[in-house]
């Protein structure tokens, strides 16, 4: 573990894996510290991966005013690490929530992204809707699994407006590619290790304006790799190569039978796509 001082004095950590050329790593959650992500399925032996935890989150401080959680504020964070690790030009992948972060900082520094992997990215950022109808045609190819009732009787109560904590935790399994007890223990290791109260603020209103964003977006000359999980109810692979599309030198990837976090569900897949790309 490595640390470093955001632009308001935050004491902040990074962890390297690996050896290569740096790929610097934003976690998702939101505000989830950056140990889930691990060695990403194995491209630690082709890469240095710098792994960020995010204010307030793993060995990273917590910040003095709650606002700097907002993504937008932490835009500073990710450019402080970049002097910090000496380097001119990022290579930045973002996962999930992390993806956003990813995305701002490539807004506001285009200059300065040297390639960018945005892997089952949020589409709120830029905007991009994602339909019911979209996500039920991915939830109904999980049909003939066993916990297939249970987990779509509750998509379909949030899809009437009547959501519960109880419900949100039912549908979890149609983030993943396999249900199992590996991902169940998996998904209660990454709750506790989430900053709830960051959560919240991350994706305040006022965080980012999604047509600004796009209209940055279509200027970047950087390459851009969109990876996407065949299973993933959070980023449907159709909506998946419209994000793609916002891009100049974007490309997509969809890896078969795989959920929100790929690198598990196909550890070998995920890292020839992501050599294919970077290389």
């Amino acid at each position: 573990m490595e640390t470093f001082d955001g632009v308001d004095g935050t004491r902040l950590a990074y962890h390297r894996t690996g050896a290569g050329a740096p790929l610097v790593c934003l976690p998702g959650g939101p505000m989830q510290a950056s140990a889930y992500l691990g060695d990403l399925g194995g491209l630690s032996a082709y890469r240095s991966l710098v792994r960020l935890d995010l204010r307030g989150t793993g060995a990273s401080a917590f910040p003095g005013d709650l606002v700097t959680y907002q993504c937008d504020r932490q835009v500073t964070d990710v450019e402080a690490l970049r002097v910090a690790l000496g380097l001119d030009r990022l290579d930045l992948l973002g996962h999930s929530a992390g993806a956003s972060l990813a995305l701002l900082y490539a807004a506001r520094h285009p200059d300065r992204v040297g390639a960018l992997v945005l892997v089952t990215p949020s589409p709120i950022t830029v905007g991009l809707e994602v339909t019911e109808r979209d996500r039920r045609e991915v939830a109904e190819m999980r049909r003939s699994e066993p916990w297939f009732p249970e987990a779509f009787a509750a998509l379909q109560r949030i899809w009437a407006g009547q959501a519960t904590a109880d419900n949100w935790a039912a549908i979890t399994p149609f983030t993943w590619g396999r249900w199992d007890d590996v991902s169940r223990a998996e998904v209660a290791r990454q709750a506790k290790a989430k900053n709830a109260e960051a959560a919240v603020v991350y994706y305040s209103d006022s965080a980012a304006d999604p047509g600004t964003v796009r209209s940055a977006l279509a200027g970047l000359e950087a390459p851009v790799l969109l990876v996407a999980g065949e299973y993933d109810v959070a980023l449907p692979p159709e909506r998946a190569a419209e994000f793609t599309s916002l891009f100049p030198r974007g490309e997509s990837v969809v890896l078969p039978r795989c959920g929100h976090q790929p690198w598990l569900d196909d550890p070998d897949g995920f890292v020839r796509a992501l050599m294919a790309f970077l290389a």
